[in-house]
């Protein structure tokens, strides 16, 4: 194991990409550059609350010098002397292009070098950039566990994501308005390190093509392709058009593990979509609980919906479509961009399909129709079923009994069931799904291991995320390391944490940070 503050430092973004001329802090249009450099700042009286040993340990990394690593991960001192920088990108919000954007609260404290593996650290919410705008660069206790908890957790589900090093608190008292109501109050600082091979976005490409600012967007792809799409060879046309399709498969497959596991990410930006096809970014998220797909968990999408939970595929395509619109100056033909953008459409749709029917324990997915799976998931938002425990306890029943079927709906459901109900559209549903079951022709228990391997019996649910957050306000951080090792193995059934395998509790559903969130943090 090697301290992870002695690992070797590789700056390459700095390197090769050409930088803003001025360095300061100070809020500014940036042209003609990939970054600017910058400095943290400097926190009232660090204290680190969790590090992510699982991810120390995958990094064959550890924490020799703990006064030292609280520095660099709070931004007290640099990482061995690397020069910070943040990045420049713009991006589309809700439908609008919104200019110059940039890393406003993040900062890249270093690129290290670990065997073949290049990785970037970066700080949330360690002071303003060039790119802050009218904020201050800083984050709270609050949205930093929400984003360190999420990271990892979206991870041991399987889901592409960055990942969270540490958390740190910073000893600062942030002023927020949590509800954009015009309450402001007082609230702790926080940092989170969290770290990825890259923190490009699509946006970065975006910031270029619209100002025509060309040579630039070149290094960048070049420099991209260069050093995270090794299959790509050579730098021409057709090198940037086999470039745009791994970027789109990419996103297609990370966009249908959200659709898989319930994740909303309700703030699907161009400036929040990775270049790499990595979650990124985790601010008003949350997970489905009674199957609802017009849910989102954004207050500030509340009316149009937009980033609903059903609308992900179709917003990943509308991005992708900025996207190669952005690349078009490299390429100069809109035919083959369309022909990829097309591609998306239909491979989503059969991606979405073969994943619903792994789901269910159904191999043979190329004989279920899809209007098997749309008419199960009609049922699910009409009778208010829980994502996670209906599929999970679907895992565990053995077929052929409607019966031991209709207890496992009133288990999930978050309706009030009558003697009443009618249950023959469940019944009709049910009976055709043991026919494909048997047709299927897998072992049962094979079957139901499978199925456990991809319907999660644990999820980050907000009311979990909040609990944990209101124990921490308090100083006390046993529920948030609870919670982590919880989310370690999602797909396990740890019955020592038998209690978080329920439904949302009915005080949950209105309460703040808990249901919808705002962006705020």
């Amino acid at each position: 194991m090697v301290d992870i503050l002695q690992a070797t430092l590789a700056p390459k973004f700095t390197k090769d990409l050409p930088a803003d001329p001025i360095e300061g802090n100070y809020t500014r249009e940036v042209l003609k550059s990939c970054f600017s450099f910058v400095k943290t700042k400097e926190p009232v009286k660090p204290e680190l609350i969790h590090v992510s040993k699982n991810f120390l340990e995958e990094l064959g990394l550890s924490v020799e010098n703990e006064v030292g690593f609280i520095e660099a991960m709070s931004g007290k001192s640099t990482f061995n002397g690397f020069k910070a920088y943040a990045m420049c990108y713009g991006g589309h919000q809700f439908g609008n292009w919104a200019g110059q954007l940039g890393d406003g609260r993040a900062i890249n404290i270093a690129e290290i070098q670990l065997d073949k593996q290049h990785l970037t650290l970066q700080l949330k919410g360690a002071g303003s950039t060039p790119y802050s705008r009218r904020a201050d660069g800083l984050a709270v206790l609050r949205s930093s566990i929400r984003e360190y908890l999420c990271s990892e957790a979206m991870h041991h589900l399987g889901v592409p994501t960055t990942r969270a090093l540490s958390l740190v608190k910073s000893g600062d008292m942030v002023p927020r308005d949590m509800l954009y109501n015009g309450n402001v109050i007082d609230e702790q600082g926080a940092i989170v390190c969290r770290v990825a091979p890259s923190f490009i976005r699509f946006g970065n490409f975006e910031i270029f093509a619209s100002r025509n600012e060309i040579d630039e967007l070149k290094q960048l792809v070049d420099f991209t392709i260069k050093h995270n799409f090794p299959d790509v060879k050579e730098l021409n046309k057709e090198s940037y058009l086999e470039f745009f399709k791994e970027v789109v498969n990419r996103t297609r497959d990370m966009i249908v593990d959200w659709q898989r596991v319930g994740f909303v990410h309700g703030v699907m930006n161009t400036d929040n979509l990775s270049i790499l096809g990595l979650t990124i970014d985790y601010g008003p998220y949350g997970w489905l609980e009674d199957y609802d797909p017009d849910w989102t968990p954004n207050t500030t999408d509340a009316q149009h919906r937009r980033y609903r939970f059903g609308n992900q595929p179709d917003v990943g395509l509308w991005n992708l479509a900025q996207l190669a619109r952005a690349l078009y100056p490299l390429i100069e033909e809109t035919e083959p961009l369309q022909a990829i953008l097309e591609d998306y459409k239909r491979t989503m749709a059969s991606e979405y399909h073969q994943m619903m029917c792994r789901k269910l324990g159904l191999n043979m997915y190329e004989d279920i129709p899809e209007n098997f799976v749309s008419r199960l998931t009609e049922l699910m938002k009409t009778s208010q079923l829980d994502m996670t425990i209906f599929f999970r306890e679907l895992s565990n029943h053995e077929g052929n009994n409607f019966e031991g079927f209709k207890q496992m709906l009133l288990t999930s459901t978050y309706l009030e069931v009558s003697n009443n109900t009618d249950w023959s559209v469940w019944m009709e549903w049910y009976f055709q799904y043991s026919e494909y079951v048997g047709q299927d022709g897998q072992e049962l228990t094979l079957r139901l291991s499978n199925m456990k391997a991809v319907n999660p019996k644990y999820v980050l649910r907000n009311y979990m995320a909040q609990l944990a957050i209101d124990d921490a306000e308090n100083g006390d951080y046993k529920l948030l390391n609870e919670l982590y090792e919880l989310l370690s193995n999602p797909y396990k059934d740890q019955p020592k944490y038998q209690k978080w395998y329920s439904k949302r509790p009915d005080w949950a559903k209105e309460k703040v940070g808990c249901s919808m969130l705002s962006c705020s943090s």
